[in-house]
């Protein structure tokens, strides 16, 4: 059979969908976490942001692989407010830089509230679904009416840090009554996550001069609320260092395992 001009002819690639080599490279960098966009699943294991905010069922059972978790990695059992602390933290962590490294890489912030983002915490899988990307001026996208632009790089920031509050905030009412803390400590934790994910991302891809710069700038101290607050970077034995907004609570189960960030090095 003679294949017609039409149909022997290659089909065309589809078109990779915004923001999804940026993600490509950050598993790249980091394989124990992907990031699929993909609308937020349900259940085998997954958890949806949404769920957290609105059920408290749903974090107790997020928290409890937490507990597992540590029991199993320790050999002691967490406290029950730093098993909700480690949960809250790995949770923002890796939606955070969800949020961060498209911006700083491809200059475009995509906004991911609660109801468009879901995590599979055993396989280390997130998938994001934005409901708006943002960016600057010239951007393709904005052409083909996929993105809406903001006009200068402060007003970008502006948009990340109100991308973060607006998923941030919902998790930090749900988790706040298990952690036991203040909604303070919960942004201070929610601050370090923004500058400590890029600042290892950017570490892995090559870039960490230009994210402590951008971070600087992003975070320059003292907030804006409720961020706690900045990036605060410093020179410190040898390599570069900064002093966590809060403390992980990591000692309670290795006393002799401080993060080199923790505010209790101040203290020896």
């Amino acid at each position: 059979m003679t294949l017609t001009a039409a149909e022997a002819a290659p089909v065309p690639a589809r078109p990779e969908p915004p923001l999804a080599g940026t993600y490509r490279r950050l598993t790249g960098a980091h394989p124990a976490l992907r990031v699929r966009l993909a609308p937020p699943p349900s259940g085998d294991g997954w958890a949806r942001a949404g769920d957290l905010a609105a059920d408290p069922e749903a974090v107790r059972a997020a928290i409890a692989f937490d507990a597992e978790a540590g029991e199993r990695d320790h050999g002691t059992a967490l406290r029950p407010d730093v098993a909700a602390g480690f949960c809250f933290h790995r949770w923002v962590w890796p939606v955070a830089l969800a949020v961060t490294l498209p911006w700083f890489l491809e200059r475009r912030v995509p906004r991911l509230p609660v109801g468009r983002v879901a995590f599979h915490r055993a396989r280390g899988e997130l998938t994001v679904e934005p409901v708006e990307l943002v960016g600057l001026p010239g951007d393709p996208l904005a052409t083909q009416g996929l993105l809406r632009t903001v006009p200068d790089e402060a007003a970008l920031r502006a948009e990340l840090l109100d991308a973060v509050h607006e998923h941030v905030a919902p998790m930090v009412a749900a988790f706040r009554p298990w952690v036991r803390r203040g909604p303070r400590t919960l942004w201070g934790t929610a601050t370090d996550d923004v500058v400590e994910g890029l600042w290892f991302l950017a570490g892995r891809l090559g870039e960490e001069e230009r994210a402590v710069a951008e971070l600087t700038a992003l975070l320059p101290g003292g907030g804006p609320a409720p961020f706690v607050g900045g990036a605060a970077f410093r020179p410190g034995d040898g390599m570069r260092t900064r002093t966590r907004s809060t403390c992980c609570l990591f000692y309670t189960v290795s006393p002799n395992e401080l993060c080199f960030t923790c505010p209790r090095q101040q203290e020896r």
